[in-house]
């Protein structure tokens, strides 16, 4: 697919890879939406590129309907929509039933929201592109972190399911699962487990997803080295689970 002329939204764009999608896909001409919680610095993003701003919370289904609905309206038919806005919880059985309720929405729900709302609108002109931020955690886990690994799992395997479900009516989908990206989430956990193969910045990710989508391909690792944890958990996941076994030991030892 190609950006010049496209209309691209994407969310979570007041920081980190949300911005770092919107100012590459300006760069290739495309008409960018950026939507975030943080209307001030989706407003900054837009100005910048010369797009346009919205405020956005994705944890409400109808905030998400809302934001369709308002650049379909106020720009026109959206080609690309950059489900990117997401959390990150540390803990494990002791995090709160609310804490999961709140990371389960943005994480999951509002991908399931987003298609809702989207892919409808997609199958009827009979092409359209959704791209999930999800994580390298939802291909492998992330040690010190259940409720970011199960929704990212969650994320994953919901992005499967819309491209078996309606791929051949013409929707693309590609699910980025990058490590470690500097942003303000990752912010303080410069050396966590996640970061053991780098800390990658915005740009690189946004390379890495522009590229993906002139391709159209749907597993999108800007860290090369997950294909290969994928390929050892797939090849011997006994070995694989003694390994992060091992992994998680050192990140409660750092912690």
């Amino acid at each position: 697919m190609e950006l010049n002329g496209k209309i691209v939204v994407v969310t979570g764009a007041a920081d980190g890879i949300g911005k770092g999608l919107a100012q590459r896909f300006a760069r290739e001409g495309a008409t960018v939406a950026c939507a975030d919680i943080n209307k001030t610095g989706a407003d900054a993003v837009a100005k910048e590129i010369g797009g346009h701003s919205f405020h956005c919370d994705v944890s409400l289904e109808a905030n998400t309907a809302e934001l369709i609905e308002a650049v379909e309206s106020l720009i026109g038919p959206i080609d690309l929509y950059c489900a990117n806005a997401g959390i990150l919880t540390i803990g494990g059985l002791e995090v709160p039933d609310e804490d999961w309720d709140r990371i389960w929405k943005i994480n999951v729900m509002s991908h399931v929201w987003t298609a809702r709302h989207l892919v409808p609108r997609m199958l009827d002109r009979g092409e359209g592109y959704i791209m999930t931020t999800a994580s390298a955690a939802g291909l492998l886990n992330q040690p010190g972190a259940a409720p970011y690994g199960v929704t990212k799992h969650a994320a994953v395997g919901f992005a499967e399911w819309l491209s078996l479900t309606y791929g051949h009516k013409g929707l693309r989908v590609s699910v980025l699962c990058p490590q470690a990206v500097r942003s303000d989430m990752t912010r303080g956990h410069e050396t966590s487990v996640a970061s053991i193969d780098g800390m990658l910045e915005p740009e690189d990710v946004a390379e890495a997803c522009v590229k993906a989508i002139f391709s159209e391909q749907f597993l999108v690792l800007p860290h090369p080295q997950v294909l290969d944890y994928i390929r050892h958990k797939s090849g011997d996941y006994d070995r694989w689970i003694s390994g992060m076994q091992k992994l998680n030991q050192i990140f409660i030892e750092e912690t």
